[in-house]
C-alpha cells in the first residue's frame, strides 16, 4: 500500500544542492513522490534506518528562506515530529591547548548550554547606553528525544567509535561518481591561518604563506571528530577572522545562515560539517566532504532512535504555531 503524507515523521532540510546530494545518498530506500496542494517546496521522500523521511532543499540560503520552507513542509506533512538541519558551516577553532580542536570535515552538533539553547542568533540584540551590543532572547532547544539520542550516541562513540567513516565509505562505493567531489582532501589541504593574516590572492590559498598557519598537533586518525555545543546563526556570511574571534568569546563553535529561522517554529537539531574557518581564506573546496560528514552523522543518529519512540513524540504542528495555508 502506498504511503501518504501522514506516514512521514522525520524531516531533513538542506540549504544547498551540495548538501542535499549526500543526504539523498544516505537513503536506504527512495519513495515515490507525493503531490502537494502548493508546489512551493521540492521534496525527496525515502527511508533511513526505518524512519520515513522528507528531505527539502532551500531555494536560497538564509534564515527567512529556511523559515518559509519549514512552514510549508509542516503544512504538507502534518505528522512530522522533528527536523534535522543538515549541511555545512564555518568552524571556530580554539587555538588554546585545551580548546575546541575543530578541523575541516569535523561535525558540530547543536547542544543546549546554560546560556543558549544550542543555537544563538548572534546579530539579534540591542545597543546599550554605553554603545555596547547586548544579545537578547534565546532560541528554542531541540526536542528531548533528539537531545537524549545525541548524548547516547556520544557515549557510544566513546566506547566503540563512530560509524561515520563506514557510512562515507559505503556512499562512495554505492555512488562512485561522488568520489571526485566528496572524498576527504587530506590534512595537507587543511590550513588554519593565523587570525591576523588575511588571504592574499586567488580563489584558494595556494599562494598564501603557509608559514603563517597555526601549528596543531597531528591527529592519530583522519576520521572526522564530532563536537557538541553552540552554533551561531545570522543572515551574514562570516569571512572575517576578527569577527570569528568575537564569536569564539561567546563559546560559539560554528557559524551558519539558516538555523535561527527554524528553531522557534520547527523543532529540530542542527548538524553542520565544517568546510572553512570563517575567515578571509574561506573557499568552497571542502564543502562537499563537509556536507557528507554531516549527512553521515545524521544517518548514524537516526540509527539509534527507534521509529516507535518517534511515533510517541507530539507532532511538530502541535508544539509550535504553524500559519495555515
Amino acid at each position: 500500500m502506498p504511503l501518504s503524507h501522514h506516514d512521514y515523521t522525520v524531516a531533513c532540510i538542506c540549504p544547498m544542492g551540495v548538501e542535499l546530494a549526500p543526504v539523498k545518498a544516505m537513503l536506504d530506500k527512495l519513495h515515490p513522490s507525493l503531490a502537494t496542494q502548493r508546489d512551493q517546496n521540492i521534496y525527496t521522500l525515502g527511508e533511513i534506518e526505518g524512519h520515513n523521511i522528507v528531505i527539502a532543499v532551500l531555494p536560497a540560503i538564509g534564515t527567512n528562506s529556511a523559515a518559509t520552507v519549514a512552514t510549508q513542509l509542516l503544512n504538507d506533512f502534518p505528522s512530522i515530529r522533528f527536523g534535522l538541519l543538515v549541511g555545512i558551516g564555518g568552524g571556530i577553532p580554539d587555538e588554546e591547548e585545551d580548546g575546541n580542536d575543530i578541523r575541516l570535515g569535523d561535525v558540530v552538533v547543536s547542544k543546549p548550554t546554560a546560556t543558549f539553547g544550542g543555537v544563538v542568533q548572534y546579530d539579534m540584540g540591542k545597543y546599550s547606553t554605553n554603545g555596547s551590543f547586548e544579545r537578547t532572547g534565546q532560541l528554542a532547544k531541540p526536542p528531548r528525544i533528539l537531545q537524549a539520542s545525541v548524548e547516547t550516541l556520544a557515549a557510544d562513540h566513546r566506547i566503540k567509535g563512530s560509524r561515520v567513516p563506514q557510512y562515507l565509505s559505503k556512499m562512495l562505493s554505492d555512488y562512485p561518481v561522488m568520489k571526485e567531489e566528496y572524498s576527504y582532501l587530506g590534512v595537507q589541504q587543511d590550513w588554519l591561518f593565523q587570525s591576523d593574516y588575511p588571504h592574499s590572492i586567488g580563489r584558494n590559498c595556494q599562494r598564501c604563506d603557509k608559514q603563517r598557519t597555526v601549528e596543531r598537533d597531528e591527529r592519530r586518525s583522519s576520521n572526522p571528530k564530532i563536537h557538541y555545543g553552540t552554533i551561531g546563526s545570522a543572515n551574514t556570511v562570516v569571512k572575517d577572522a576578527a569577527l570569528r574571534e568575537e564569536l569564539r568569546a561567546l563559546n560559539i563553535m560554528c557559524v551558519e545562515m539558516e538555523a535561527a529561522g527554524l528553531m522557534d517554529s520547527f523543532p529540530c537539531l542542527v548538524i553542520r560539517g565544517i568546510c572553512d574557518y570563517a575567515d578571509s581564506h574561506k573557499n568552497k573546496k571542502w564543502q562537499p566532504y563537509a556536507a557528507a560528514t554531516a549527512a553521515a552523522y545524521m544517518k548514524e543518529l537516526l540509527s539509534i532512535i527507534p521509529p516507535k519512540d518517534v511515533a510517541k513524540v507530539p507532532a511538530a504542528t502541535d508544539v509550535v504555531e504553524i500559519p495555515s495555508e
